[in-house]
């Protein structure tokens, strides 16, 4: 699933390319792609400029004069890229909106993503923690104080922080030294510190690499990020921890597959 490095990735490269653009039309060639159920989406974006565009957490959100506002997505395998007008469209592709000499095309083999109208009065960071980038240690403390989740599951919840899934959960808790099994109430202050400034690099890093291509995600050109080399744990199961060796171990925590260097957790245990 695309998390924050990814989305960020493809907002900043389409930015240029709609800020300002009067949106021509719209196609929705799977309607239950849209929500709420039963909107008009191509009418309500017709003759529309795009004002803004911003991610929020793991949304791509767009701006239009007057104040609407819609938000994007991606799921588990959806890519948002513009493509020349003309060009043979993908298996999947069920949004397409037409902006000045191009088309920006939703596709998405398995459509857990969607298309989600607000209006003016919706507010795409309903149900959504603080951004990571943004957060400081004291407010991590304390959300993370209040549940008695596994570390790695607790920073999977969006409604704690936003953003983040499962690449970065275990890289940053890797970079921090964090055992991802234990319980996020039971961190100490020097822990929490150093699992936000962990975060924040790993991120950092991730967008710098235009994010991770493990099957499906591509950037707003269409080409993979590069991330995926330089994860120091994450789907490296077996192979040698980069800092001592060890191989790398891969449990599942919350129904999701979890990597971390047993050697090194314990060498870094406060």
């Amino acid at each position: 699933m695309p998390e924050l490095p990814e989305v960020e990735t493809i907002v900043r490269s389409l930015r240029g390319r709609v800020f300002g653009q009067i949106v021509k039309r719209a196609q929705v060639l799977r309607p239950d792609m849209i929500h709420p159920p039963g909107t008009d989406f191509a009418g309500e974006i017709a003759d529309r400029k795009i004002i803004n565009l911003v991610r929020r957490g793991k949304k791509i959100v767009f701006e239009l004069e007057g104040g609407d506002r819609f938000f994007i997505h991606l799921g588990m395998s959806g890519r948002l890229t513009m493509e020349p007008v003309g060009v043979p469209r993908r298996a999947h592709t069920h949004l397409v909106i037409e902006i000045g000499s191009g088309e920006l095309r939703l596709v998405d083999p398995r459509r857990f993503g969607g298309v989600f109208w607000l209006g003016r009065d919706g507010r795409p960071d309903a149900g959504l923690g603080p951004e990571p980038l943004e957060m400081h240690a004291g407010e991590l403390g304390r959300r993370l104080a209040k549940t008695r989740r596994a570390i790695k599951t607790a920073l999977l919840d969006q409604k704690l922080v936003a953003g983040i899934g499962n690449i970065y959960a275990d890289e940053a808790l890797f970079t921090a030294g964090i055992d991802p099994r234990i319980a996020a109430n039971k961190l100490s202050a020097d822990q929490v510190a150093r699992l936000n400034r962990s975060i924040k690099t790993v991120l950092k890093r991730a967008i710098l690499h235009r994010g991770s291509t493990l099957r499906d995600y591509r950037d707003a050109d269409g080409e993979p990020g590069n991330f995926q080399k330089v994860h120091r744990v994450y789907d490296r199961k077996g192979q040698p921890c980069l800092v001592c060796g060890t191989p790398i171990t891969r449990i599942v925590l919350g129904g999701r597959s979890t990597h971390f260097c047993g050697k090194c957790i314990k060498r870094n245990k406060s």
